[in-house]
Protein backbone atom coordinates (compact mmCIF):
# COMPACT_ATOMS: atom_id res chain seq x y z
CA UNK A 1 0.00 0.00 0.00
CA UNK A 2 2.94 2.31 0.56
CA UNK A 3 3.67 2.46 -3.17
CA UNK A 4 0.08 3.56 -3.85
CA UNK A 5 0.21 6.20 -1.10
CA UNK A 6 3.54 7.55 -2.36
CA UNK A 7 2.38 7.57 -6.00
CA UNK A 8 -0.83 9.39 -5.11
CA UNK A 9 0.98 12.04 -3.07
CA UNK A 10 3.69 12.62 -5.68
CA UNK A 11 1.07 12.93 -8.44
CA UNK A 12 -0.80 15.60 -6.48
CA UNK A 13 2.43 17.36 -5.54
CA UNK A 14 3.56 17.51 -9.19
CA UNK A 15 0.14 18.67 -10.38
CA UNK A 16 0.02 21.41 -7.72
CA UNK A 17 3.51 22.65 -8.63
CA UNK A 18 2.39 22.95 -12.27
CA UNK A 19 -0.98 24.53 -11.48
CA UNK A 20 0.16 27.05 -8.86
CA UNK A 21 3.95 27.25 -8.41
CA UNK A 22 3.44 30.00 -5.83
CA UNK A 23 1.65 27.66 -3.38
CA UNK A 24 4.65 26.47 -1.40
CA UNK A 25 5.60 25.56 2.15
CA UNK A 26 8.94 25.91 3.93
CA UNK A 27 9.58 22.81 6.04
CA UNK A 28 12.89 21.87 7.64
CA UNK A 29 14.67 24.47 5.52
CA UNK A 30 13.32 23.19 2.19
CA UNK A 31 10.83 25.05 0.01
CA UNK A 32 8.36 22.55 -1.48
CA UNK A 33 4.99 22.54 -3.22
CA UNK A 34 2.23 23.37 -0.72
CA UNK A 35 1.01 19.85 -0.02
CA UNK A 36 2.28 17.53 2.69
CA UNK A 37 1.48 14.15 4.20
CA UNK A 38 0.57 14.37 7.86
CA UNK A 39 2.12 11.01 8.81
CA UNK A 40 5.45 11.93 7.19
CA UNK A 41 5.93 15.20 9.10
CA UNK A 42 6.59 16.17 12.69
CA UNK A 43 3.37 16.77 14.64
CA UNK A 44 1.79 20.21 14.26
CA UNK A 45 0.15 22.13 17.08
CA UNK A 46 -1.84 23.78 14.28
CA UNK A 47 -1.78 22.96 10.57
CA UNK A 48 0.02 25.50 8.42
CA UNK A 49 -2.17 28.00 6.60
CA UNK A 50 -2.57 27.96 2.79
CA UNK A 51 -1.23 24.40 2.52
CA UNK A 52 -2.98 21.12 1.70
CA UNK A 53 -2.48 18.46 4.40
CA UNK A 54 -3.12 14.89 3.26
CA UNK A 55 -4.01 12.28 5.87
CA UNK A 56 -4.82 8.60 5.61
CA UNK A 57 -7.84 7.62 7.72
CA UNK A 58 -8.45 3.93 7.09
CA UNK A 59 -7.50 0.94 4.98
CA UNK A 60 -9.41 -2.06 3.68
CA UNK A 61 -8.53 -5.01 1.45
CA UNK A 62 -10.80 -6.85 -1.00
CA UNK A 63 -9.41 -10.36 -1.33
CA UNK A 64 -12.34 -11.68 -3.43
CA UNK A 65 -10.85 -10.52 -6.73
CA UNK A 66 -8.02 -12.13 -8.74
CA UNK A 67 -5.58 -9.61 -7.30
CA UNK A 68 -6.04 -8.05 -3.87
CA UNK A 69 -7.32 -4.49 -4.03
CA UNK A 70 -6.53 -1.99 -1.30
CA UNK A 71 -8.96 0.82 -0.53
CA UNK A 72 -7.67 3.71 1.57
CA UNK A 73 -9.77 6.57 2.88
CA UNK A 74 -8.02 9.89 2.32
CA UNK A 75 -8.79 13.29 3.76
CA UNK A 76 -7.19 16.52 2.62
CA UNK A 77 -7.58 19.44 5.02
CA UNK A 78 -6.68 23.05 4.31
CA UNK A 79 -7.23 26.47 5.82
CA UNK A 80 -6.42 30.11 5.28
CA UNK A 81 -6.23 33.29 7.33
CA UNK A 82 -6.61 35.48 4.25
CA UNK A 83 -4.02 38.12 3.42
CA UNK A 84 -2.62 40.83 5.67
CA UNK A 85 -3.30 43.52 3.08
CA UNK A 86 -7.05 42.81 3.39
CA UNK A 87 -6.98 42.17 7.13
CA UNK A 88 -8.02 38.56 6.55
CA UNK A 89 -11.36 39.64 5.08
CA UNK A 90 -10.52 37.81 1.84
CA UNK A 91 -10.26 34.39 3.50
CA UNK A 92 -13.50 33.20 1.87
CA UNK A 93 -12.12 34.02 -1.58
CA UNK A 94 -8.82 32.31 -0.79
CA UNK A 95 -10.61 29.22 0.52
CA UNK A 96 -12.62 29.08 -2.71
CA UNK A 97 -9.38 29.31 -4.68
CA UNK A 98 -7.98 26.37 -2.68
CA UNK A 99 -11.22 24.41 -3.34
CA UNK A 100 -10.71 24.96 -7.07
CA UNK A 101 -7.02 24.00 -6.91
CA UNK A 102 -7.77 20.78 -5.05
CA UNK A 103 -10.52 19.83 -7.51
CA UNK A 104 -8.10 20.53 -10.40
CA UNK A 105 -5.12 18.54 -9.05
CA UNK A 106 -7.32 15.52 -8.34
CA UNK A 107 -8.13 15.22 -12.07
CA UNK A 108 -7.66 12.92 -13.82
CA UNK A 109 -8.67 10.48 -11.09
CA UNK A 110 -5.72 8.13 -11.65
CA UNK A 111 -1.93 8.00 -11.82
CA UNK A 112 0.65 5.30 -12.58
CA UNK A 113 1.83 3.36 -9.55
CA UNK A 114 5.55 3.83 -8.93
CA UNK A 115 8.00 2.42 -6.40
CA UNK A 116 9.98 5.18 -4.73
CA UNK A 117 12.50 2.80 -3.15
CA UNK A 118 14.98 3.65 -5.92
CA UNK A 119 15.95 6.82 -7.77
CA UNK A 120 14.51 7.34 -10.30
CA UNK A 121 11.21 5.73 -9.21
CA UNK A 122 10.43 2.42 -10.90
CA UNK A 123 7.18 2.00 -12.80
CA UNK A 124 4.92 -0.76 -11.56
CA UNK A 125 2.25 -2.65 -13.52
CA UNK A 126 -0.94 -1.02 -12.23
CA UNK A 127 -2.52 2.36 -11.60
CA UNK A 128 -3.69 4.17 -8.48
CA UNK A 129 -7.19 5.60 -8.86
CA UNK A 130 -9.66 7.48 -6.69
CA UNK A 131 -13.22 8.74 -6.32
CA UNK A 132 -14.47 12.28 -6.73
CA UNK A 133 -13.97 14.21 -3.49
CA UNK A 134 -16.74 15.03 -1.07
CA UNK A 135 -16.11 18.55 0.19
CA UNK A 136 -17.17 19.28 3.76
CA UNK A 137 -18.62 22.58 4.99
CA UNK A 138 -16.35 25.53 5.70
CA UNK A 139 -15.21 25.60 9.32
CA UNK A 140 -14.11 28.64 11.30
CA UNK A 141 -11.33 28.32 13.86
CA UNK A 142 -10.54 31.76 15.33
CA UNK A 143 -9.09 33.75 12.40
CA UNK A 144 -8.84 30.74 10.05
CA UNK A 145 -11.38 29.44 7.56
CA UNK A 146 -10.88 25.84 6.50
CA UNK A 147 -12.39 22.82 4.81
CA UNK A 148 -11.74 19.14 4.28
CA UNK A 149 -12.39 16.82 1.37
CA UNK A 150 -12.68 13.04 1.70
CA UNK A 151 -12.54 10.28 -0.89
CA UNK A 152 -11.34 6.72 -1.41
CA UNK A 153 -8.04 5.81 -3.10
CA UNK A 154 -7.73 2.33 -4.68
CA UNK A 155 -4.83 0.20 -5.82
CA UNK A 156 -4.25 -3.42 -6.75
CA UNK A 157 -1.55 -5.10 -4.70
CA UNK A 158 1.24 -6.31 -6.94
CA UNK A 159 3.68 -9.18 -6.50
CA UNK A 160 6.21 -8.33 -3.79
CA UNK A 161 4.20 -5.55 -2.17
Amino acid sequence: MQNAKDSFYMALRTRLAELNPERTVLLRGALRPGILVEEAEAPFSQFPSDVFVLRWLGVGLDLDVDSAMAAMECEIVYQTCGTQSFGGLDRGRLLSRMDEELAAILQPFHTPKLSYLATPPAAMLTQVFWDEPGFGPAAVQRDRLGRSAKFMVYSYQEQGE
